[in-house]
């Protein structure tokens, strides 16, 4: 649990095949990588000449940290948390009205005030707490983005207990803007990565999408990862959550740090993870984090009536076996070949 965005280690993994490190005459590819939001940042891009914006993309960071850094007592949405002060910046805006919009299309499995009951069950910031009925009960008064208003560029909250913590919407929404600032400057093949959260563009110089490789499912947070489907994209977003990075066990039994706002508990439904794909950044990165709420009938009945997104779910049958889907307008590849994968929930 970081500076600003508490992540999994998150399985979406970029796959050049070789022609990322081309070069054409005029378009240079460059790469810039480091550490941001308690998380890794990953940027490729095709520049004529090949220059370096790393001061660009550092100001772009830099705002987003004074503005939603959760674990930052001098950003304004700790300000905000600690009623120090309720008018908004033009970021808080954004990641708060489309959390509205999610959060009510989920019927509140996406709810960004569940920050209480992620830190209660260990989490957050502090140890975890003897979770008892009368403690849950106490924790969930205080979740509840309906409970919070924006009203002339100021938040209204009805108990000044409530906190808002943006983590699983904010990394998403910080690679569009990214991806935004680049077209704004005539760069269009670009893919931009923080923290598993992606951001495509044009297809590269070479006239090929982008391909990015999913996680195999882990039976150990520490296990090394492994990919074995892809995917390919152009113009588009993919974030993957998964429940098998983090968790704790207690008494034989394993708690996945995916908490249901509604009960107050981690989830105990068996998706092992959901893969998002959408238009925009800041859509795949709260919906992932919503679908894995959800479960996998809810998300998959969502998804039937949605044409803006695909996903890709990863559902466990047993204690290593597991099954996968994806939704009827998505094509997934095997590793190594291009051959589509058919394994499929009945």
């Amino acid at each position: 649990m970081k500076k600003i965005l508490v992540w999994f280690l998150l399985p979406a993994m970029v796959l050049c095949f070789g022609s990322c490190a081309r070069k054409s005459q005029e378009m240079i590819q460059v790469n810039l990588r480091g550490n941001v939001f308690g998380t890794y940042y990953s940027i490729l891009y095709f520049a004529p000449g090949g220059t370096n914006y790393q001061e660009q993309i550092d100001s772009i960071f830099a705002a987003f940290n004074n503005s939603l850094s959760f674990y930052d007592p001098n950003s304004l949405i700790s300000k905000i948390n600690n009623n120090q002060v309720d008018t908004v910046d033009a970021l808080f805006a954004r990641v708060y009205n489309r959390s509205v919009e999610i959060y009510q299309s989920t019927g509140g499995a996406f709810d960004p005030t569940v920050s209480p009951l992620v830190n209660a069950w260990g989490f957050g910031f502090s140890d975890p707490k003897i979770m008892t009925d009368q403690v849950i009960d106490s924790l969930i008064g205080l979740v509840g983005l309906s409970r919070t208003r924006l009203h002339d560029g100021r938040i209204i909250k009805d108990d000044p207990r409530i906190q808002f913590d943006f983590n699983a919407i904010a990394k998403g929404y910080a690679a569009d803007v990214i991806a935004r600032w680049f077209e704004s400057i005539g760069i269009y093949s670009y893919l931009v990565e923080i923290g598993g959260d992606l951001m495509v563009g044009d297809a590269k110089p070479d006239g090929t999408k982008w391909r990015v490789a999913l996680e195999h499912p882990a039976e150990h947070y520490d296990d090394p990862q492994k990919w074995f489907v892809f995917v390919e994209l152009e113009n588009q977003a993919i974030t993957t959550s998964g429940t098998y990075r983090r968790y704790f066990e207690r008494d034989g039994m394993r708690f996945s740090h995916t908490i249901d706002p509604v009960t107050g508990r981690p989830v105990t439904h068996n998706l092992l993870s959901v893969s998002v794909i959408a238009a925009d950044a800041i859509t795949a990165d709260a919906y992932a984090t919503a679908f894995m709420v959800m479960g996998f009938e809810k998300s998959k009945a969502f998804l039937e009536n949605r044409q803006d997104m695909q996903a890709f779910f990863v559902a466990s049958t047993g204690p290593e076996t597991y099954v996968t889907f994806a939704t009827p307008g998505l094509q997934t590849h095997r590793r190594n070949d291009l051959t589509p994968l058919t394994d499929s929930i009945p």
